[in-house]
């Protein structure tokens, strides 16, 4: 079984639904033959960095509302990631465009890492405070997780696998996603949103018949 899985790796929604994914697939009894391939999305292609904003800013500038209002929306956040185990600090997050670092998700995915990176991506933004405008801090999280530095690099300092990035977004799109994260379960079943791990199970049992 295929289960693919959009995301933005600074949604923090996908991050949490990622956990509860898991932990749905670990009471899978074919969990050993679910293949699991994640796509590229943007929440939104068109943020540039803003050194000095700060994350409960941009949010209330974005959606025009007051600073108190994004400062409640990210506390709500924090805990629900931490009732399935997460940390989010938010007053480290840095505002940048996300699209280098699906192009090395890209390159993951390519080695057979697609898990790993976006795992390690997730922590990065969400509770270290990582800036994915910054080439030299993803070929550091690449390398860490077995990609090639060079390699890394020199994708950076192209164009290179952009065009994979904008097709998994087309993809999405034609399968009906209007959001993140989006699970499509053998091209049977869609699911959208951070979900109870219950639906996903339901899921799981549902395309594996």
């Amino acid at each position: 079984m295929q289960v693919e899985i959009w995301s933005d790796i600074m949604c923090p929604f996908c991050y949490i639904g990622k956990r509860k994914f898991e932990a749905a697939l670990e009471k899978f009894p074919k969990k050993n033959e679910v293949e699991i391939i994640w796509k590229s999305y943007q929440l939104d292609p068109n943020i540039k960095e803003q050194p000095g904003k700060d994350i409960y800013s941009y949010l209330a500038e974005a959606k025009g509302q007051s600073l108190e209002w994004s400062k409640k929306m990210h506390e709500n956040v924090v805990n629900m990631a931490k009732s399935v185990g997460l940390e989010y600090n938010f007053d480290k997050a840095v505002i940048a465009n996300s699209f280098d670092a699906h192009r090395v998700i890209q390159l993951a995915k390519k080695h057979g890492l697609g898990d790993a990176i976006e795992e390690r991506l997730f922590k990065a933004y969400f509770t270290e405070g990582k800036n994915f405008a910054d080439h030299e801090t993803l070929a550091a999280i690449g390398e860490e997780v077995g990609l090639d530095r060079k390699e890394i690099l020199s994708l950076l300092n192209s164009n290179d696998l952009a065009d994979n990035v904008h097709s998994d977004i087309e993809e999405g799109m034609r399968l009906g996603l209007r959001g993140v994260p989006f699970f499509v379960f053998n091209r049977k079943i869609g699911v959208s949103g951070a979900q109870d791990s219950e639906i996903f199970l339901q899921a799981l049992e549902e395309a594996g018949k």
